[in-house]
């Protein structure tokens, strides 16, 4: 942690991300963090994500590692999980949008990720530990969250430290579930939003919960919407387009929105993939600040922009 922390010791202050372009990391490679979500440790951000490079065992998952300390520059560390078929799951099985928890009490890294067979029956979360947040993540069991399909799955740690697990159950609408002490279950749900809803999203903004979530569309882009809430519990608004509906989100699907709070402001980055199925491996990332408050919630056109973490302020180039 020690040296990770020295090296980008140099990449402090504003620095500029592209949505949409190809994003290198300090090797020069594009990022292959898809389907991911952020982990603070200290004053460093860890991006996990599938890995999905060209020339991977195709019999093996793999969940990358990144990390940097202004969200800009990325370092890869390695792949924090590599395993092959562990219960079975049948050739061609799935593992999608892996994020990662830190557990206080039993000071383990805990990694859930949506698992699946090739028809998308199974419809699980899996959970493997680490001991340090890069891994080797171990594989520890795979089940159905309190018994409810599960298949894109999102993470949420509201501002007291709990952790929530947000997870699809087809046809019912998407869930939040609080995780258990030592975060290796889910041990109640929140609420269930009636809506059919993937790439689902939650941050919590001066009192009030934003929910965002995308249309069962698959690979294709579809207007992503967002609804609000005074608790988890609800009652949820009814759900509101976050860009014009035209735009199709820019092309992006939602898989987190990350708060980052400094000391003059706070900027709340949504963050999703622009995926290419053909081209998995050139897959790319629209990353934006929200225009966030009061209730409402948009998503700017994509444009460079600049982000101090250390102030919390961030600029759209113009």
């Amino acid at each position: 942690m020690l040296l990770a922390l020295g090296i980008f010791t140099a990449f402090a202050g504003s620095q500029t991300i592209s949505p949409g372009e190809i994003w290198p990391d300090d090797r020069g490679q594009h990022i292959q963090a898809h389907g991911g979500g952020i982990l603070k440790v200290g004053g460093t951000f860890y991006w996990f994500g599938e890995e999905r490079s060209r020339g991977l065992n195709p019999t093996y998952r793999y969940v990358s590692c990144y990390s940097s300390t202004n969200l800009a520059q990325w370092t890869f560390h390695k792949d924090a999980l590599k395993v092959y078929d562990p219960e079975n799951f049948r050739p061609g099985w799935i593992l999608e949008r892996p994020k990662v928890f830190y557990n206080a009490k039993t000071k383990k890294f805990v990694m859930y990720m949506h698992v699946d067979d090739a028809s998308y029956k199974l419809a699980r979360v899996a959970v493997a530990i680490a001991d340090t947040v890069d891994g080797d993540y171990q594989w520890v069991k795979s089940f159905r969250p309190l018994g409810h399909e599960s298949r894109d799955i999102g993470q949420f740690i509201d501002d007291d430290g709990t952790a929530y697990l947000i997870f699809e159950d087809r046809p019912f609408g998407f869930r939040i579930a609080k995780l258990s002490d030592n975060y290796l279950n889910v041990e109640k749900e929140m609420c269930l939003i009636p809506m059919h809803m993937e790439g689902g999203a939650v941050v919590h903004y001066h009192g009030l919960y934003y929910a965002i979530g995308s249309a069962l569309t698959g690979w294709n882009p579809n207007p992503n919407k967002y609804a609000t809430a005074k608790s988890l519990e609800g009652p949820w608004s009814d759900f509101t387009d976050i860009a014009p509906p035209e735009k199709n989100t820019y092309g992006s699907q939602s898989t987190m929105m990350l708060k980052v709070t400094g000391m003059k402001a706070t900027t709340v980055i949504f963050m999703g993939d622009i995926w290419k199925p053909a081209t998995q491996w050139d897959s790319r990332y629209l990353w934006m600040p929200l225009e966030i408050g009061d209730g409402k919630l948009s998503l700017p056109e994509p444009k460079p922009w600049t982000l101090d973490v250390e102030t919390g302020e961030s600029v759209i180039s113009k």
